[in-house]
């Protein structure tokens, strides 16, 4: 899982964030993403792609690598911002928030997907990144943890969308209550999805 943060360091690379997000998929929610530098020749071996772990896994390397960490950026986008530029956009946006809210500049980013984010650092996007570097995988348990966290605090507010169990994503039971209640303020108004017959489903209707 530290293969491109060495490569990195062999090309002179000093302080190197790895850079993920999360939500782009869901109905509901804002995108967060996350960046952080972790110490050299750093080893964690339970830390992988986020979405690979428990919940409560998560939960514990959270903790952990808030501690370990030289740095630790996050930032979130909210649904009506999602809506105005699209998602792409949107997690572009959160992922470069992100890093320019660490308190330590790196000089080299491993960013998860397929695209570069708007930024002057040097960077190497990675796809699956999140399951090959240590440091994108951190960045994808800060961001996961801290949506999950999020949704759980819209869950109260409003909780018969069920956010504490979905967390946003278009699950039956979540597509069934929009249905019966309509949207609220942090539904994805721009999004289109498939509803349980695969017709066409729009939140505008």
């Amino acid at each position: 899982m530290d293969t491109f943060e060495n490569i990195a360091r062999k090309e002179g690379y000093q302080l190197i964030a790895g850079v993920d997000e999360a939500g782009r998929g869901p109905l509901a929610g804002p995108v967060v993403a996350a960046a952080v530098i972790l110490p050299p020749d750093y080893v964690n071996s339970q830390i992988n792609d986020s979405k690979k772990l428990s919940s409560a896994k998560r939960e514990k390397l959270y903790e952990i690598i808030e501690k370990d960490s030289l740095a630790i950026g996050m930032r979130v986008v909210d649904a009506d911002i999602i809506d105005n530029v699209n998602i792409l956009q949107a997690s572009l946006k959160a992922m470069r928030d992100a890093v320019l809210e660490l308190s330590v500049s790196p000089d080299f980013l491993l960013v998860d997907g397929l695209h570069c984010i708007p930024i002057i650092t040097p960077q190497r996007p990675l796809v699956k990144g999140d399951s090959l570097s240590v440091s994108i995988a951190a960045a994808s348990i800060i961001a996961k943890v801290s949506r999950d966290r999020i949704m759980e605090m819209y869950h109260r507010q409003y909780p018969q969308y069920n956010f504490q169990k979905n967390k946003g994503y278009g699950t039956r039971e979540h597509i069934n209550a929009i249905r019966r209640f309509g949207v609220c303020k942090i539904h994805r108004k721009s999004f289109h999805v498939k509803n349980l017959n695969q017709s066409s489903f729009d939140f505008s209707i």
